[in-house]
């Protein structure tokens, strides 16, 4: 099975009742084909970045789940004709290779990565680096 993220924005104008139907007939779609629910947040309402259908607003859901490659082609079609929804994206989700090579075989030991030699010197964290790029103006 592979991980899946699943975004929604939903009317603001749906009362929570409703909003709450709508993420629990998704969830109930990925677990009714074999999927797992791994995680639902909900964002809350947010500003969107441009109207859609005259709506400023929506409420942010974040689905995140297990399930086989067939279960997301259900869930969509079932979500492009739900009113409540205004907008949703399906996210495949990459797994570290450690994970996905445990899951295979819970047997397999994985072997602690090798530790690198340290350099000789000062050492130069760049990723913190507060340089300007050359010739911006």
């Amino acid at each position: 099975m592979r991980r899946y993220e699943l975004m929604l924005v939903i009317r603001p104008d749906v009362p929570d009742d409703r909003a709450q139907a709508v993420i629990d007939r998704s969830t109930r779609t990925v677990t009714g084909a074999g999927g797992q629910i791994v995680k639902v947040s909900p964002w809350g309402r947010r500003r969107l970045a441009y109207p859609i259908e005259s709506y400023r607003e929506g409420s942010y859901h974040i689905i995140l789940f297990d399930a086989p490659a067939e279960v997301v082609a259900e869930l969509e079609r079932g979500l492009n004709i739900t009113e409540e929804v205004m907008r949703h994206m399906v996210t495949r989700i990459e797994r570290p290779a450690a994970t996905r090579r445990s899951e295979r075989d819970e047997d397999a030991e994985v072997a602690p990565p090798e530790d690198e030699p340290e350099p000789e010197g000062e050492v130069i964290d760049e990723s913190e680096s507060e340089a300007a790029p050359a010739a911006i103006d």
